[in-house]
């Protein structure tokens, strides 16, 4: 008997050290030109495929040793900008389906685990408060490149694959949301510095492993600078980092050594593919890992843009 609750509790460890992978893959974001100003009534549809591979580094003192994990996913997404308020504004939502290879030592037995399935739903809200009114296309060509302050709101919905009773997870089974507050700033005509701070905040998981554990986390904080630079108007490049910090977390009312303090780094790259579409690639690392998942991502996304009624004409002429 004592056996079992020996080994349960390092099984809840494992699931809890997985469930952290999974909000800290969005504390990790590294987005340049999330806050760029675009025309009203512009349409965006991002499909995208990322694989992130790497180890974890978990509290020293846990009898959990050489835990890796291997992640892919595919995604679906679409945006849309339109006018609130007479501001630049745009909502996004992407769904991810996953693939998950975990695999690790416990108390020196080891353990692996797949899973496939669609992950959480990601909303966002963006509105660009100062330095990007609303227009339309053809006045949109004619302004001129200013400093641009956004506020945005980030959700995940746990809309992902989720068992009480399974070890590991793709979907989280709670609520996320980020405040995020932005600058974007031109520096000349081809370079573009964006500053980023946001906190995450999550809701409480009443349905952890093994199906009757409360998981909760504190929240973490965010902040991104990405520095482009612009080879033609729509082909750019761009040198990102993240720092991330807090996100303790909880297993019924037992806080674990979790907190986060890491730093990411890395960069993209978008390919002009015609008129309406474009290639992004990009690819990023741990600079600094204090705790958590020390990965190596890369991803691929295709997206194909196009303007709403009205503008249509104005961008064929273009």
């Amino acid at each position: 008997m004592t056996h079992q609750i020996f080994h349960l509790k390092y099984r809840i460890l494992i699931a809890a050290g997985f469930e952290l992978l999974l909000s800290c893959a969005f504390a990790q974001d590294l987005d340049p030109r999330a806050y760029v100003r675009l025309p009203e009534k512009t349409n965006t549809l991002i499909t995208g495929f990322s694989y992130s591979y790497g180890g974890v580094v978990t509290d020293p003192t846990l009898p959990i040793q050489d835990l890796k994990a291997d992640v892919q996913a595919v995604s679906l997404g679409y945006a849309h900008t339109f006018n609130l308020l007479g501001l630049t504004s745009q909502v996004l939502v992407a769904l991810p389906y996953s693939w998950a290879q975990v695999s690790g030592k416990v108390v020196g037995q080891p353990e692996s685990i797949k899973r496939s399935g669609f992950a959480d739903t990601r909303l966002r809200l963006s509105v660009l408060v100062h330095g990007a009114p609303s227009v339309g296309l053809q006045d949109f060509l004619k302004a001129p490149r200013e400093t641009i302050v956004g506020v945005s709101v980030s959700v995940v919905a746990p809309t992902g694959e989720f068992f009480p009773d399974k070890l590991i997870n793709l979907g989280t089974n709670r609520w996320s949301f980020r405040p995020e507050l932005a600058i974007s700033h031109p520096l000349g005509r081809r370079w573009l510095m964006d500053v980023y701070s946001g906190i995450w905040f999550f809701t409480n998981n009443d349905s952890f492993y093994p199906g009757t554990s409360l998981r909760t986390q504190k929240p973490m904080g965010t902040f991104q600078a990405h520095l482009s630079y612009n080879l033609t108007p729509r082909h750019w490049v761009a040198f990102n980092a993240t720092y991330y910090v807090g996100g303790t977390s909880s297993v019924n009312d037992l806080y674990n050594d979790d907190r986060q303090s890491n730093v990411r780094v890395g960069v993209t790259g978008v390919v002009p593919v015609g008129k309406r579409n474009s290639l992004k690639l990009a690819a990023s690392t741990g600079a600094v890992v204090r705790i958590g998942q020390d990965f190596t991502s890369l991803s691929i996304g295709w997206s194909r843009s196009w303007f709403g009624k009205g503008e249509a004409s104005a961008s064929t002429s273009e």
